[in-house]
C-alpha cells in the first residue's frame, strides 16, 4: 500500500473514532423543553388544613390553599393534583407504599370525593399546580383507617 492510502486510512480511522466518541457521551438525561429557573415567590404554597368527612363509603377530602392570588399577576394557582396510597389493614408493619395520581381537580374547588373499600388504611396528599408547570410541596399526609 503506498503513503497516500495509509494516510486516507489513517484518516477514516480518526474521522471514525471521533464520531464514536461524539455519539457515545453521556447527555444530561433530562428530556423537554427547558424551564426558567423558579423564585420562592413563583412557587405555590402547599394546601393545608386537609380533612375529610365520610358518609356511608363516600369520602369527601377537603383543604385550603394560601397563595390562590397575586395583586399583579392574577391567579397563581391552576388547581390541585389529589394522591392516594393503600395498604390492607392486616399489611405489615412499615412496608413501602406508592403514592398515586387521584386526578387534577381544577380551581375554584378545594375538594374531592372518593368511595372507599373496606379494610384498606388510606393515605391522601395534595399538591398545588400553579402556572408554567410549577408544584408545591406535599401537603402534610392525611390517614384513614376505614374497617
Amino acid at each position: 500500500m503506498n503513503r497516500i492510502g495509509q494516510r486516507v486510512l489513517i484518516c477514516l480511522f480518526f474521522a471514525f473514532l471521533g464520531a464514536g466518541i461524539l455519539f457515545m457521551a453521556p447527555g444530561c438525561g433530562k428530556k423537554g423543553p427547558p424551564v426558567p429557573p423558579a423564585k420562592d415567590d413563583d412557587i405555590p404554597a402547599a394546601p393545608t388544613s386537609l380533612k375529610y368527612t365520610l358518609k356511608d363509603r363516600d369520602l369527601t377530602l377537603s383543604w385550603r390553599c394560601t397563595s390562590l392570588q397575586n395583586r399583579e399577576q392574577g391567579a397563581m394557582v391552576e388547581g390541585f393534583e389529589v394522591f392516594m396510597a393503600t395498604k390492607p389493614l392486616d399489611g405489615c408493619e412499615g412496608c413501602p407504599f406508592m403514592f398515586k395520581s387521584m386526578g387534577v381537580i381544577p380551581m375554584p374547588r378545594q375538594s374531592f370525593i372518593y368511595t372507599l373499600d373496606q379494610d384498606l388504611h388510606y393515605y391522601f396528599r395534595v399538591q398545588t399546580l400553579g402556572h408554567d408547570n410549577m408544584k408545591s410541596k406535599m401537603s402534610d399526609t392525611l390517614y384513614i383507617e376505614f374497617p
